[in-house]
């Protein structure tokens, strides 16, 4: 009787401290854990999905993509080499302090096309809103780190606590119609799963970074098939047509809206050679992975603005 209630004991004690909870696969980590596990992925461009420090599925599969890219079991799970390399991102938080330059780059945002189409720029709809894409955090995180804080009242000078990761600088990326072919990327190729709903850039038969992305939808699907990549731009301006959105069809009827870092392709448009398909940022991080687009490949614009620096005309864009 002694030895079962003991047998017990110690397998409750193994189960408990395993890293894994009851009728989940998802390993148990605390919130520092998970957001240097984040951190650590998207800077070697693997992308987690927005740093939030939770586990998720996004985490998940990009950890099991990292391990398999360094010729490592997918296991999902961090092991101790992991762990210590996890340990060398210190500070894990850091403070960023808004500033008139900032502020710049926040605006009202109109819902509607017919109204946006008026604007010069399309910004941030707040400072909250750009302090968390210039960290790939989910708002809520943010205040979270922050507790007290009010966003409306963010200003000039405001102290915020935000994780310890390289900025995504929105004014550091220039609008270029057409950015000038790199013949050294000609051979790599991107593999769009719309199912799994990755991106994956492959170099030499090697994936060498990957991203979550938002494939098409239902009604307008991502189109499958061998494409090239005909065109690069950053800080697109759009065509917004709702014919085009909706069926795939281009119209007389439409809407031109400018660049920024709100306009509805975000800051980076690689457009493929069938009409209207591209591999593009977003106006709203949240919903990458998530959601549904038209037809085209969405991605967060600081893994957007990463990958544009490694394709080239050309190139071929496989989605399956």
């Amino acid at each position: 009787m002694f030895r079962r209630t003991l047998f017990l004991a110690l397998l409750v004690f193994a189960i408990a401290n395993s890293g894994y909870s009851q009728g989940s696969s998802a390993p148990v980590q605390d919130q520092d854990t998970v957001t240097r596990l984040q951190i650590y992925l998207d800077e070697h461009s693997f992308g987690p999905g927005l740093i939030n420090g939770h586990w998720s599925d996004f985490v998940q599969k990009a950890l099991r993509r990292f391990q398999t890219a360094q010729g490592q079991q997918a296991t999902g799970q961090i092991d101790p080499a992991l762990h210590q390399q996890l340990q060398k991102i210190s500070p894990l938080y850091t403070t960023y302090k808004l500033t008139d330059s900032d502020l710049h780059w926040v605006g009202r945002v109109p819902t509607k096309p017919a109204r946006m189409a008026h604007l010069k720029k399309i910004l941030y709809r707040s400072a909250l809103d750009f302090i968390s894409e210039r960290f790939h955090a989910d708002p809520g995180f943010i205040q979270k780190l922050n507790p007290g804080m009010k966003p409306e009242k963010l200003k000039s000078g405001s102290m915020v606590r935000v994780p310890n990761i390289p900025p995504f600088q929105i004014e550091s990326i220039q609008p270029v119609p057409d950015l000038p072919p790199k013949p050294q990327f000609a051979q790599r190729i991107i593999n769009v799963d719309v199912k799994d709903r990755d991106l994956d850039l492959v170099d030499a038969n090697r994936v060498t970074a990957s991203f979550p992305i938002t494939p098409g939808s239902k009604s307008l699907p991502a189109p499958i098939g061998s494409w090239k990549i005909a065109k690069v731009t950053t800080m697109p301006i759009f065509r917004w047509d709702e014919s085009m959105l909706m069926h795939g069809r281009r119209s007389g009827n439409y809407y031109t809206i400018r660049p920024g870092p709100r306009n509805p392709v975000g800051v980076v448009w690689i457009g493929l050679n069938k009409k209207g398909i591209g591999i593009h940022g977003t106006d709203n991080p949240v919903t990458i992975g998530r959601s549904a687009s038209h037809g085209c490949i969405r991605l967060t614009n600081w893994d957007a603005a990463w990958l544009v620096n490694q394709v080239t005309v050309g190139m071929t864009v496989d989605i399956h």
